[in-house]
């Protein structure tokens, strides 16, 4: 049997799933209402809704003959702080990046070019 935290994850994987969240973070809508930014079936968007609420992270109500998705962030709650407890391996992570590269620093070692991310290969220098 899968525990609730790997269903969770499971269910986050697919990032229509994820769209339907955010949808849903802004309040109940039905099956119709999530479906229109999506080029799916009402079938579809039905089947991530199953995935969504097997994960608990989607309840269903009923409101005459709809039945509206709500949010329950719960599970969130509890993958966030699964995550959060990787908190301090970063923070230490990057603390001794720092550390070495002050030490270098100190040590007259030459600076690594700093590398635009917004562009999609470094630069190459022009020799003289």
């Amino acid at each position: 049997m899968t525990d609730d935290l790997s269903r969770t994850f499971s269910a986050l994987a697919d990032p229509t799933r994820r769209a339907i969240l955010a949808r849903l973070s802004e309040g109940e809508a039905t099956v119709g209402e999530l479906a229109e930014p999506f080029d799916m079936t009402f079938a579809a968007v039905s089947k991530h809704l199953r995935v969504l609420e097997g994960a608990g992270l989607v309840t269903r109500g009923r409101s005459a003959q709809y039945r509206p998705a709500r949010l329950d962030a719960r599970p969130l709650a509890a993958a966030s702080d699964w995550i959060g407890g990787y908190a301090q391996f970063w923070e230490d992570s990057v603390g001794a990046l720092d550390q070495y590269l002050n030490a270098l620093q100190q040590l007259g070692a030459p600076q690594p070019r700093r590398v635009d991310p917004t562009s999609a290969a470094p630069e190459k220098e022009q020799r003289t």
